[in-house]
């Protein structure tokens, strides 16, 4: 199997995650500010996979296997770390919403890829708008400091909280889309 440059970028997304955890739990002044560089980069190349893969038609089974779930990891693991230090029943909530969500929907995928009808459950333009929410929202909470006067937790958790809600509503729509082969 050659892996494509898309897939490198991937996988180079994933390889961040550690180091984010760890610059997440640096004692250091400098720690929000580097977790965010880090997240903020992994973001980026998912961004970058992306359009590399479709520009220069660089698209792989295994890249579009790998995107998706480099994606839910990113996303998982920032909420685990960021609940855990800010750990309120309400970011409990979003996050449960989140999680909860993503792995129902892969669990669907998954399951309508073995009857055949994967093409019902496949990704909308309300789950790439709910992901820019969420990358937005995960930054800023990873970042937690004031910036030139603006409350970026609020915004990350205001953020957050309607990715939440995005989160909820395209779920709705998968399984909307996936229920008259369900109901059979």
């Amino acid at each position: 199997m050659t892996i494509t440059i898309p897939t490198w970028l991937t996988l180079f997304r994933i390889m961040t995650l550690p180091m984010m955890v760890a610059a997440f739990y640096w004692k250091h002044p400098l720690s929000p500010l580097v977790t965010t560089a880090v997240f903020v980069l992994g973001a980026l190349t998912d961004w970058l996979d992306g359009w590399v893969a479709r520009r220069f038609n660089m698209g792989s089974d295994f890249g579009a296997f790998l995107d998706p779930v480099a994606d839910k990891l990113a996303v998982v693991i920032t909420l685990f770390i960021v609940v855990q230090r800010h750990h309120t029943e309400y970011m409990a909530l979003l996050a449960a919403i989140i999680v909860g969500r993503e792995i129902a929907i892969s669990a669907l995928r998954e399951w309508m890829a073995q009857m055949g009808a994967h093409g019902l459950v496949k990704v909308a333009g309300l789950g790439k708008i709910k992901t820019i929410f969420q990358m937005v929202a995960l930054g800023c909470l990873l970042y937690q400091n004031d910036l030139f006067g603006l409350p970026i937790f609020l915004i990350g958790q205001s953020l957050l909280t309607v990715a939440a809600a995005l989160t909820l509503w395209s779920g709705v729509d998968y399984m909307r889309a996936a229920w008259p082969r369900m109901s059979k």
